[in-house]
């Protein structure tokens, strides 16, 4: 496990020892929370963005020409 001093504003200190507060946790366990959720969120995006370069549009075309034309079901339709 690794230590970091970080530096904040006074006020958004303020603001994330009310939150700890309110979510019942420590200051170190939100910090863990949001740096843990942001790093997810930005390797979800690299991988959905190398997905993306791998897209094909006729085997798109092809996979989608399999699809039966017929209305959705109930409940699926707006």
């Amino acid at each position: 496990m690794s230590t970091i001093s970080l530096r904040l504003p006074d006020s958004l200190h303020n603001e994330v020892r009310k939150l700890a507060a309110r979510e019942n946790v420590s200051i170190n366990q939100l910090a863990t929370l949001a740096i843990a959720e942001k790093v997810s969120a930005l390797a979800a995006e690299e991988y959905l963005a190398r997905r993306a370069a791998r897209a094909d549009r006729k085997t798109f075309e092809r996979a989608m020409s399999k699809v039966p034309d017929a209305p959705p079901d109930q409940g699926d339709a707006r």
